[in-house]
């Protein structure tokens, strides 16, 4: 028995547990039986490399904390880091900037798993016009734009639920994996401070918006977005699993014409 077999049964463990999930019912998604599962965890059974996969898979265990996992079982990691700029990364690139550019004028980006921009069209860059230049300088976050008092966050009307929106998607991710750094971001941005704004006194005519809105505004006139975010299907590369793209889609008529009166 080697001495990384606690560790490994003491993740999953963890795993498990995050997940709110029983021995049993873990044995039953796994096709393994619950004593087996307690075997693991607790380091009297080592898992083959293979169970290790079908554990993580069936906890729904990120990519980049599968080959955690499997480092403490004693085995390789099994997917790789691709950094971006890599050559053969070259197609993926091309196609996210094919997407972002064919989605223009509407705003679009891709952010990896602490929300730095990796890329953005002109509909993003438009909304950033005019921001302070220390929140400007590489690498660019997405959530500490947003929500600084000197970013985006006085231009957001509706600052407290968009504010909210966001804090509550980044609390299930914490949720969700285990990343130290997100947390950081986290604590950084929910600690930012809430500005209230005066009532505008000319209040838009109601639109049945499908999903909580962005209402923000620029150069004088005020825009709504609903936002859908994109991942890539059974990814086998842990920058590709950490990749979203994140679409801003118009929430009413006025929006769309002044976006589309921009590129005439």
């Amino acid at each position: 028995m080697t001495t990384s077999t606690p560790a490994v049964g003491a993740l999953l463990r963890t795993w498990r547990e995050r997940r709110g999930i029983s021995q049993l019912e873990l044995a039953g998604r796994a096709d393994s039986s619950s004593r087996h599962i307690s075997f693991i965890e607790t380091g009297r059974a080592r898992p083959s490399e293979e169970m290790v996969l079908r554990l993580a898979d069936r906890l729904d265990v990120p990519v980049r904390e599968r080959n955690a996992l499997l480092l403490s079982a004693g085995y390789a990691p099994h997917y790789a880091q691709t950094a971006l700029d890599d050559p053969s990364m070259e197609t993926l690139r091309e196609g996210i900037e094919r997407l972002l550019t064919g989605y223009e004028p509407y705003p679009a980006l891709v952010v990896d798993a602490t929300y730095d921009v990796v890329a953005a069209n002109r509909g993003v860059l438009m909304l950033l016009d005019g921001l302070p230049e220390h929140l400007l300088t590489p690498p660019l976050n997405a959530m500490r734009i947003t929500l600084h008092p000197e970013g985006l966050a006085p231009r957001i009307h509706n600052l407290r639920e968009w504010r909210g929106h966001l804090l509550a998607q980044m609390e299930r991710q914490i949720a969700l994996a285990r990343s130290e750094p997100l947390r950081a971001l986290y604590e950084e941005v929910s600690s930012y401070p809430v500005a209230e704004r005066p009532g505008d006194g000319t209040p838009r005519e109601p639109v049945p918006y499908i999903a909580l809105p962005l209402v923000i505004e620029h150069d004088g006139h005020l825009l709504s977005f609903v936002s859908s975010i994109a991942t890539f299907n059974t990814p086998m590369d842990v920058t590709v699993a950490e990749l979203a793209i994140e679409t801003m889609l118009p929430a009413d008529p006025a929006t769309v014409k002044y976006l589309r009166s921009l590129g005439d």
